[in-house]
């Protein structure tokens, strides 16, 4: 990892090369760009997936779509964007001395002085406030879950100077939207939705374990506490178990939803969904490996295709 701090142009070391913020944003929002992480949408993608899991499952479970539901599934997108962006900058606000002292994260918009903290707290009041403007349109279950999921953003930076298990505050924050739009859809939150955010949060503990072990050498040195820290050599036995319970889990989430009512045909296409993501994660699994941080970046960005993977098949459910 050395020589990949900032760059000239300002670039962070772990974004996607030739992003589009990089090469065509206005030079003067590239800073906030970055602190937001639009040169990097994988986290985007992670926060998403659960919402249109939860939208898709609900709509099974019910049996009915409206055309509501397809400015939910809008909503949520643009409401991730904004959110996922909004808590990056919490966290970097956060984190700023931190990121100072870690190689992959020291390029970033304010240890490398890009950004300073009043300019990071104003961008991220704007874009909180942007996607509260989006919440509002739902009903008002959801809005309340909405102002709810404050809490896990707000404690997830400080979780990983007090335990072991950061990861699992992430996982409360970033699959919170499997709840939100499931109540968004139905008015109500079911016992199907509480068992998919549980889901979220195994799948949430498996990639993010891979992700951790890019930084283990240098939390180490700072006292910085992960799951790749804790568990060291049996992160395979881990990331298996955390692999076995996202399927297992998800799997019940989708019986919960669709038995008795919903036609078998409809029932196996969406289990379809939990089996074909296992096997994904399986992969995953296969070609980890603690020492590489560029394959452990790239297995961590492979989790895009493994969100979707379930979304599909619940998609074609809904068609039956």
């Amino acid at each position: 990892m050395q020589g990949q701090r900032t760059t000239p142009d300002g670039q962070v070391a772990d974004a996607v090369k030739g992003n589009w913020v990089d090469i065509h944003a206005p030079a003067w929002s590239r800073p906030y760009l970055r602190l937001s992480r639009a040169d990097r949408p994988i986290g985007t993608w992670l926060l998403l997936l659960p919402c249109w899991w939860g939208l898709a499952l609900a709509m099974l479970t019910h049996q009915d779509a409206r055309w509501q539901d397809l400015w939910i599934f809008v909503g949520c997108g643009f409401g991730a964007w904004l959110m996922r962006g909004a808590g990056c900058t919490w966290n970097d606000i956060t984190d700023r001395d931190f990121d100072g002292r870690v190689e992959r994260t020291r390029s970033r918009p304010i240890p490398s002085g890009q950004v300073s903290v009043k300019g990071a707290v104003a961008w991220m009041g704007l874009q909180a406030l942007v996607a509260f403007g989006i919440l509002l349109t739902f009903n008002g279950t959801a809005i309340a879950m909405g102002v709810l999921s404050l809490v896990p953003v707000l404690v997830y930076p400080f979780a990983k100077r007090f335990t072991w298990w950061p990861q699992v505050f992430l996982g409360l924050a970033f699959n919170w939207g499997a709840m939100l739009a499931w109540v968004a859809h139905s008015g109500r939150l079911e016992t199907p939705a509480l068992v998919l955010y549980v889901a979220g949060m195994a799948w949430t503990l498996f990639y993010d374990t891979i992700y951790a072990h890019q930084d283990t050498e240098d939390d180490a040195l700072i006292g910085v506490k992960s799951t790749a820290r804790l568990f060291g050599s049996q992160s395979p036995m881990w990331l298996r178990r955390f692999l076995v319970a996202t399927v297992c889990l998800m799997g019940l989430a989708v019986i919960l939803a669709l038995q008795p009512a919903a036609p078998m045909l409809a029932l196996a296409l969406a289990l379809c969904g939990p089996w074909a993501m296992g096997w994904h994660m399986t992969w995953q699994l296969r070609h980890f490996d603690a020492e590489d941080n560029n394959r452990l970046l790239m297995l961590f960005r492979k989790n895009r295709d493994t969100g979707l993977i379930p979304l599909i098949f619940l998609g074609a459910a809904l068609f039956v």
